[in-house]
């Protein structure tokens, strides 16, 4: 049997959008939307994609790598408060193996003709798998995406 352990990480994430607060928001809360945004390998193709955006509502993404390897995510949302707050629970699967799990906030302010959002993420590594750099480069990969997705778009 293999050395058990948990080494965490945590890592805060400030991106600015030039669109209202309303729009930013319901890119998180919508299906559709959050699928454009939300991978951050344009190799990797999606096998299942739902999203229950409510407190105590669940999200799903699996999807394979170019080598055929499944990475699962699965999310539970805990707190929802619209235009200002999200707080959900969430943890990853390479293959059958828990990677990870993680606490996410997202915190979205309005300012003068624009939008802050803050991401908040604390990570635990489990048995050696992963780290946090890489974890918080792919966040950032997919929230550039969204950026680009908001700031492109009419809503």
């Amino acid at each position: 049997m293999s050395p058990r352990s948990a080494v965490h990480s945590t890592f805060v994430i400030e991106r600015r959008f030039s669109a209202p607060v309303e729009r930013v928001f319901a890119a998180w809360a919508d299906a559709e939307k959050k699928r454009r945004w939300f991978a951050c390998h344009d190799d990797w193709s999606t096998v299942e994609y739902q999203l229950d955006f409510r407190v105590d509502g669940t999200e799903r993404n699996v999807v394979l790598t170019d080598a055929g390897v499944e990475h699962r995510f699965a999310a539970r949302f805990f707190d929802i408060v619209a235009n200002q707050r999200i707080v959900y629970a969430y943890d990853m699967f390479v293959g059958d193996v828990r990677f990870s799990v993680s606490l996410v906030t997202v915190v979205f302010e309005r300012t003068l003709a624009a939008t802050t959002v803050t991401f908040t993420e604390q990570v635990v590594f489990l048995d050696g798998h992963g780290d946090g750099d890489e974890r918080r480069e792919g966040t950032e990969v997919g929230l550039d995406r969204l950026v680009a997705d908001v700031c492109s778009t009419a809503g």
